[in-house]
């Protein structure tokens, strides 16, 4: 009997055993029904029997599930893989499990993790990029359609307990309030716990924290640090939940912010990759594909696909181009291997409970490639060049090369180690085109279900095979109807065919790939796709009509180094239809290569909280208010007008504030006296203080900006007034034209997260006197 066969029959026993065949419970309706019983006709309970209790529960001997899913990572980082960064968690999972070496993913944030969720396409779920720029096309709305249920939902609802803890990134950005509706937020999306982040990114000294649905403040730990953290959390919630109910799987989504920007991890993390990268982009590359090779990750002929003739030369740099560059790569690699041993952990208290021999652990090692959005020359606050299109000037880096990836930094790395890191292929995260942009590692380790340890597994697999894979091992139906609504098919493959048969045929024959405009087909064995624009490039290549697609042979040419566009054209054409033919099947059409214009909802066509308001009055509690659904400041004049009541010996403390420490404004007292500073980017500060204290009692205090107009991000006057009288002036030169952040919130009567300005201390800063309500009222824009 073949491994395959042998697994193939202890699942099937597994199945029946469990009652999903014996107990003839249909699991294709969820929730489950209850059992009609015959009415009761015993007047006395004494000579009456009650009939069996209903409760729903998993399959006997289904196992736990754990999905890690990492942010921003290439396929030549991780040891394992050839990679530089020691990630000894992997490791000792592969040696005792499997290796996945064509794995591929959506090449972009929320659409991966959509796909990874429900087993559908990322078009399918309305997610055909991030959350931040839908728009009003299907595809694209950024709603996930009730008629596809999340793989956490479908377990659920078959007696397993669920929790996510980290990076969710799958909400619409109006839904994001205290408003709501809470229909996508986790905990309406299948989880009965979540511990995270909502949007793409955070601040990991100093999260934008949700427990639920509750907005709550981080831990005051001075080593405070993010993935700690949800460690932690995560730890106590799977000990809890063995220990109540032992007998309940538990299914665990596991999505660190790591190692997404802003990389950020103490310093001593860093410091262990001292020197290991002086050498450059290049020589990495050379290095990781020997060691590729040598671990059996890449076939021997593997060649090195071409290095983006953007990116610079190594040995063309300056020396202090060099030492930066170097240090920026020291973080990351530091931020990677601190991740994994928090991972590490995690393994640690499932072993502890006697949980990992009958859970299905499986560990992605990337949403996405390596990031190439930090710029040619990486950043000190990724705010600048990625989101408002701002370099930085060298010196700006050269000043913070000793605290990168501490507090004070909001870093990310230059493009050329991006491309590096995705060995031995080229480009990176948004190329849906390019495997260094689609293609990750992955590690599944099932001691009860995989008997063979530290081998490869090479057949052509999707993110959408995951939640098949699931549902397959728990011996559980997709549901034909979940909470009444008819559920569109699964549209990934089970994997769980390869955990026997190392040699069997991929059944995943066919993929499309689309990300704004970088779009690419996958059919038995051959791989068509054009880079539309590189996520450096300000504009695309070309036309849609006109872009320039290439070919390759994935058999005998795994890096995509050897183009057959022009040699094979027969073969191009053919799948370039294909390619439509999927576009139109899973909603991919009209494509929208826009990229900062879609950040506008109204340009972008999706709803916006505010609707085109030019007032908004908001209140005493009212914290944690996303950009996306506060009123809008940027690129006009505004007036804030506060309505206070001052305590007796003055009062202190921030009266509403937007941003943080990377950009931002706040608008507070000082020793009783009024002040509005804004924040460039966290290169420029301008501070506009009154001279005259607030009086005692009820007062009136405004602030007028009068923008100069001229285009975005220009400056204009601030003017203060305390019961309308003029109390101070004063010129800000240069403004945030497009986001202030991308996690840090607006506040009433505190500046939460990190500060806007040093005037205050961070976390120490609520206003300490009484604040009645405050008006922000903008002119059009």
């Amino acid at each position: 009997m073949t491994r395959f066969k042998l697994w193939a029959a202890v699942l099937s026993c597994s199945m029946a055993l469990s009652g999903y065949a014996a107990e003839k419970i249909d699991r294709s309706a969820l929730p489950i029904a209850e059992p009609k019983h015959p009415p009761i006709k015993e007047l006395d309970v004494r000579r009456a029997k009650a009939p069996p209790r209903f409760e729903t529960k998993a399959p006997a001997g289904a196992p736990n599930v754990v999905i890690v899913l990492l942010d921003d990572f290439g396929f030549g980082q991780a040891s394992p893989f050839g990679g530089a960064i020691e990630m000894p968690t992997l490791d000792r999972l592969a040696q005792n499990g499997l290796r996945y070496n064509q794995f591929h993913v959506a090449a972009l944030c929320s659409p991966t993790r959509a796909a990874l969720l429900t087993g559908r396409n990322h078009h399918s779920n309305n997610t055909g990029s991030v959350q931040d720029i839908a728009t009003a096309f299907p595809g694209n709305t950024g709603v996930r359609p009730s008629a596809i249920a999340p793989l956490a939902e479908i377990l659920r609802l078959n007696g397993y307990s669920t929790a996510a803890f980290g990076k969710w990134h799958l909400m619409p950005l109006w839904e994001t309030s205290v408003s709501g509706p809470f229909d996508r937020w986790p905990t309406n999306s299948g989880f009965e716990k979540f511990y995270g982040f909502l949007g793409g990114e955070t601040n990991q000294w100093a999260p934008t924290l949700y427990d639920g649905v509750t907005r709550i403040e981080p831990p005051r730990d001075p080593n405070y640090h993010f993935t700690t953290d949800m460690t932690d959390q995560a730890i106590a919630w799977v000990r809890q939940q063995q220990s109540l109910t032992p007998d309940r799987p538990f299914f665990v989504y596991f999505a660190p912010g790591a190692t997404h920007a802003p990389h950020h991890v103490p310093r001593e993390w860093a410091d262990k990759y001292k020197g290991r990268f002086d050498g450059g982009w290049e020589r990495y590359r050379e290095e990781t594909l020997a060691r590729q090779k040598r671990l059996g990750v890449v076939p021997e002929n593997t060649q090195l696909a071409p290095k983006p003739e953007a990116i610079p030369a190594w040995d063309v740099l300056t020396a202090d181009e060099k030492k930066v560059y170097a240090r920026q790569m020291e973080v990351y690699a530091g931020f990677g291997e601190h991740t994994d041993r928090e991972i590490g952990r995690f393994v640690q208290a499932l072993e502890g409970l006697g949980s990992m021999e009958n859970t299905l652990f499986i560990y992605v090692v990337g949403d996405n490639g390596a990031s190439p959005e930090g710029s040619m020359a990486g950043a000190v606050n990724e705010m600048n060049s990625l989101f408002n299109g701002i370099p930085e000037p060298l010196d700006q880096h050269l000043k913070h090369l000793d605290d990168w990836g501490g507090p004070d930094t909001f870093p990310h790395y230059a493009v050329g180690w991006a491309n590096a890191g995705n060995t031995p292929f080229n480009y990176g995260k948004q190329v849906a085109s390019k495997f260094g942009g689609n293609q990750n590692p992955m590690v599944i380790h099932w001691p009860k279900g995989i008997k063979a340890k530290g081998e490869f597994r090479t057949q052509f697999h999707h993110v959408i095979d995951i939640a098949p894979t699931v549902l397959e091992v728990a011996g559980l139906p997709a549901p034909k109807a979940v909470n009444g609504i008819p559920q569109r098919p699964i549209e990934g493959v089970s994997l769980a065919y390869t955990f026997g048969d190392p040699a069997a045929k991929s059944r995943h024959r066919t993929q499309y790939f689309e990300i704004t405009g970088n779009r690419g087909i996958y059919h038995d064995g051959w791989f068509a796709g054009t880079v539309h624009r590189a996520p450096w490039e300000p504009k695309p290549r070309a036309t849609l009509e006109n872009d320039r697609w290439e070919l390759y042979h994935l058999p005998q040419d795994f890096g995509q180094a050897d183009d057959l566009a022009a040699e094979n054209p027969a073969k191009l054409k053919e799948l370039q239809a294909l390619f439509m033919k999927e576009a139109v099947k899973y909603n991919v059409l009209p494509i929208d290569d826009r990229t900062i214009e879609r950040l506008d909802p109204v340009s972008a066509g999706r709803p916006d909280l505010m609707g085109g308001r030019t007032s908004l009055t908001v209140y005493p509690g009212g914290i944690g208010m996303p950009e996306n659904v506060f009123i809008n400041v940027k690129n006009r004049s505004y007036t804030i007008s506060a309505e206070l009541d001052i305590p007796e010996g003055g009062a202190d403390g921030v009266i509403l504030a937007q941003g943080g420490r990377f950009a931002g404004w706040s608008l507070y007292l000082k020793e009783a006296r009024p002040v509005f500073a804004y924040n460039w980017l966290g290169m420029e500060r301008y501070t506009i203080a009154a001279q005259v204290k607030l009086p005692i009692g009820k007062t009136t205090l405004r602030y007028e900006f009068t923008y100069d107009g001229g285009g975005r991000g220009k400056g204009g006057l601030g003017t203060l007034y305390v019961n309308g009288q003029k109390a101070g002036e004063g010129r800000i030169e240069k403004t945030v034209p497009n986001l202030f952040s991308a996690d840090e919130t607006a506040n009433v009567g505190v500046d939460e997260e990190t500060p806007v300005t040093d005037d205050y201390q961070e976390r120490d800063n609520r206003f300490t006197g009484l604040i009645a309500k405050v008006t922000i009222e903008t002119a059009k824009p």
